[in-house]
């Protein structure tokens, strides 16, 4: 959200700032003349405290900082830091006689355990018998041991898994972040992609089996390049007989497995799928598959019986009819007509939600605007341009959601990034070939995405 704003043009400097007169005001008119503590990390949490306490120089503070001063890397939070006019002490010791504890140690995003440094700042914050009061989440949230505070000053909204019980008393501050920075996608939303680690072996980054081809070679051929581009490691494309030898030689990467001597697919071929589909980390089922009465049959068999996420692309949706609804972790990437057959009515972002609700899963409207919804949240992609309408454009987007699915990010989460990536492709191609532009070249141009868009470092 941060990144999103930025990149709408209001800085996290001004963020910030914001956020520490929320929690300025709050302590001043809470507990004007009291004996404070701020304790601060090297990030933007840290940052918070240091722009509150900077505006509290006529109260009675210190500042404590949790990390070395070496380890801040942000200008803006090192800017922040050096306004307080305040020399800070390094440790998690609280000083004798301190009334408030303000807690701006860690933000959003933790999990599993604490470092051990930090661990020993929660329990000494547990244990103090004043007033704690944590910025945006208590430091800790999320993971095994975390800050359990008297109240919460939540920034712009609270955050999931908040409630009294972890948070005390919950204030939401507005610190004039664009309501765009949260309900669109943007470039905060690649932060959110599973980047490999370090000792990554094949196959430790995603693989997806792709159910599709008999009638059409092009679809499920154009979906998995779009997969691997987007950092899948495996791919393998499950295809009847009469499509087999076109798709195996598109790419040398793909890995391409023959149903036998067939032009479509058919309920016998149900045991392998399901087998070849328990091999996989996710499915993307649908890309050429075409609209014979076996196929819509072993489509509805194959989704009854699937455990493994799946994404349903193309002729999968037109097997569906108006009253499917999924078992097992799904996401659907329909256009308008495919929307109308599944039984979408309005095509807004209630109408998306409610159909996402009702077939439980996700929902991807493809259009000049993609809307999004799980049933619950919605987002919406504006990137791409005109020049995406040519055949392949749909199934290289459903190849980039199943890829990212399979790479072991959320239903959701894959749905926006996907829909924002394929977009940004799109534009980036555009740069290149203008109106002449073809879904393959969208495919190339993902690399170019995740090169700008990621954090840039080098794998060993």
């Amino acid at each position: 959200m941060d990144v999103n704003s930025e990149a709408l043009g209001v800085s996290v400097k001004t963020l910030m700032g914001n956020a520490g007169r929320a929690v300025a005001d709050f302590i001043r008119n809470n507990y004007h003349g009291r004996r404070i503590a701020f304790f601060c990390g090297h990030g933007n949490n840290g940052g918070d405290g240091f722009a509150a306490a900077s505006l509290l120089k006529d109260e009675n503070i210190s500042l404590h900082l949790l990390s070395p001063r070496e380890k801040i890397t942000s200008g803006t939070v090192l800017e922040y830091l050096e306004s307080t006019g305040i020399t800070p002490v390094e440790g998690a010791e609280i000083p004798l006689g301190t009334e408030v504890l303000v807690d701006c140690g860690l933000g959003t995003g933790l999990s599993g355990r604490l470092r051990p440094e930090y661990e020993a700042y929660v329990r000494n914050v547990n244990s103090f018998k004043g007033v704690k009061i944590s910025v945006d989440v208590p430091t800790g949230f999320g993971t095994e041991s975390s800050v359990l505070p008297d109240h919460c000053i939540a920034l712009h909204d609270i955050k999931t898994g908040m409630n009294e019980s972890n948070c005390g008393n919950i204030i939401v501050a507005d610190i004039g972040m664009p309501a765009e920075a949260t309900d669109h996608t943007g470039p905060g939303d690649m932060l959110r992609y599973p980047i490999p680690a370090e000792n990554s072996h094949k196959g430790s980054n995603g693989s997806l089996l792709i159910i599709g081809g008999g009638p059409y070679v092009g679809a499920p051929a154009m979906s998995g390049m779009a997969a691997l581009r987007v950092g899948t490691d495996l791919v393998t494309i499950l295809t009847p007989g009469s499509s087999y030898h076109e798709i195996a030689s598109f790419n040398p990467v793909l890995m391409v497995r023959s149903l036998g001597d067939c032009d479509h697919i058919m309920p016998e071929h149900l045991d392998i799928l399901l087998e070849q589909a328990g091999n996989c980390r996710a499915v993307l089922i649908g890309p050429g598959l075409g609209k014979n009465p076996d196929t819509v049959k072993t489509v509805r068999m194959f989704l009854s019986r699937c455990t493994v996420p799946v994404v349903v692309d193309a002729d999968g949706i037109n097997s569906l009819g108006t009253h499917f609804t999924f078992t097992q972790p799904a996401i659907i990437t329909p256009h308008s007509k495919e929307y109308e057959r599944v039984g979408g009515e309005v095509r807004n972002l209630e109408g998306v939600r409610e159909l996402a609700a009702r077939m439980h899963c996700t929902v991807v409207l493809k259009g000049r605007d993609d809307l999004i919804s799980d049933g619950h949240s919605t987002r919406i992609n504006s990137t791409g341009c005109s020049a995406m309408t040519g055949a392949g454009t749909g199934d290289v987007l459903s190849g980039i959601v199943a890829g990212l699915l399979a790479k072991g990010m959320s239903l959701f989460d894959s749905a926006c990034l996907g829909a924002y990536i394929s977009g940004k492709a799109g534009e980036d191609a555009f740069e290149h070939k203008s109106y002449g532009l073809i879904a393959t070249d969208v495919i190339d141009s993902i690399p170019n995405i995740l090169r700008t868009g990621l954090p840039g470092r080098m794998p060993r």
